[in-house]
């Protein structure tokens, strides 16, 4: 294992996978509550005490709560006001820190009926799987990865937004081993140590969506 894939002496997996999926069905449990009408900062603002709530430790990065057109932001782009509307698009990006691990997981949600809206909530998800097992059988180094999913977003009409590379995670803080992006790394990423973001824009409906996993 090289240096950027290092891990502190606490470092537990089962305690690592467990704050993933702690993480991970924090996410599911209040997508259920948000409904049309709500206001963007109001949510977000709701979603940090359920964060609290839960037991989280401390977070590792900023929570990310987009509606509707927010959802075509990068990472560190401030959102504009926003009001979710019947018909529209929302995601999470969260990085909490559980068991002293960091938990690192993002999806979207449609409303509504608008089947273009539930098409491209799905689509991050389905490409993230398809990197997935392209980088399983093949090996593909973090650079090939993202050329890999540049290429299956083409395909559906999709940008794939390279502003938003993954990134290792760990115990807490990864970043004392490594700062690096998954998509600019020269080696094939060691399996449950990396994240895999896929943050894709349609540019047409004027919306975007996100999907964000461990690699394994």
């Amino acid at each position: 294992m090289n240096q950027v894939e290092m891990c502190g002496e606490k470092f537990n997996l089962n305690h690592y996978l467990n704050a993933q999926e702690k993480t991970k069905k924090i996410v599911l449990e209040f997508s259920k509550k948000i409904l049309p009408s709500m206001k963007e900062k109001e949510t977000h603002a709701l979603f940090e005490k359920f964060l609290f709530d839960s037991q989280v430790e401390k977070k590792w990065h900023p929570t990310k709560l987009r509606m509707g057109p927010n959802t075509t932001k990068s990472f560190r782009d401030e959102s504009q006001d926003y009001t979710l509307q019947e018909n529209d698009l929302f995601f999470f990006d969260i990085g909490p820190v559980f068991f002293e691990h960091e938990g690192d997981y993002g999806q979207s949600f449609a409303i509504g009926n608008n089947p273009s809206f539930h098409e491209l909530a799905q689509a991050p998800e389905l490409i993230f799987q398809l990197t997935k097992k392209a980088w399983f059988e093949k090996k593909l180094t973090g650079i090939e990865l993202y050329q890999f999913a540049e290429s299956e977003a083409h395909k559906l009409g999709l940008k794939l937004n390279t502003n938003m590379y993954g990134h290792r995670l760990g115990d807490f803080p990864h970043a004392l081993y490594s700062r690096e992006k998954l998509g600019e790394i020269d080696f094939s990423p060691t399996p449950k140590l990396w994240v895999l973001e896929i943050h894709l824009i349609n540019e047409k409906l004027g919306r975007g969506a996100f999907f964000e996993d461990i690699l394994f």
